[in-house]
């Protein structure tokens, strides 16, 4: 797989420059989120694709199954420079509601669900802390807790091309993702 971005015309797929990061985010249906990031400045390129669960070389319809573990999440690779892990971990908590378990808004299921992937141990301890801190932010608002899972990336399986920047291709496209309106703390 060798696709073009739709937006910005990288290929979606490494080796990408020297000095990117990457990391890997579920907030419930993929193509919202992605959008919610491809356009930020740092990010270098955006794709969707299926990670968190066990099954290998997954479908879209296989992970519709519920029996895959994995999520519908968005490969982020960005430059630290420009974008710090800690503000793309601001975007991807005021971007969803993660107390909603497996679920977000109208889509109902374990792909649904809110995840963080990191691919370092740095990154891995920042997206903690935020969770802490975030998880107290809407504690103090009146939300549950916050069902996010963290932890390291292992596999991320590309969905099929037509997933890939789905609301670049189809502006008027399904979008079910919101916020809790509660701003993550610095």
């Amino acid at each position: 797989m060798t696709y073009a971005h739709r937006v910005n015309g990288r290929l979606i797929t490494p080796p990408f420059p020297d000095g990117l990061e990457r990391a890997v985010v579920g907030m419930g249906c993929f193509w919202g989120a992605e959008r919610m990031f491809w356009g930020h400045p740092g990010v270098w390129v955006t794709a969707v694709g299926y990670a968190g669960g066990t099954a290998p070389y997954p479908t879209y319809e296989d992970v519709c199954t519920g029996r895959t573990g994995h999520a519908e999440v968005v490969l982020v690779v960005y430059d630290p420079g420009d974008l710090p892990f800690g503000e793309l971990m601001r975007i991807f908590w005021e971007g969803h509601d993660p107390t909603q378990g497996m679920r977000q808004g109208n889509d109902i299921g374990t792909q649904y669900r809110s995840i963080v992937l990191c691919s370092s141990e740095a990154q891995l301890a920042s997206a903690r802390a935020s969770l802490s801190t975030y998880g107290a932010t809407l504690a103090a608002a009146g939300f549950g807790p916050v069902t996010t899972e963290v932890g390291i990336e292992g596999s991320f399986w590309y969905a099929e091309d037509y997933h890939q920047q789905y609301l670049a291709k189809n502006p008027q496209g399904y979008c079910g993702l919101g916020g809790t309106g509660i701003r993550c703390p610095a």
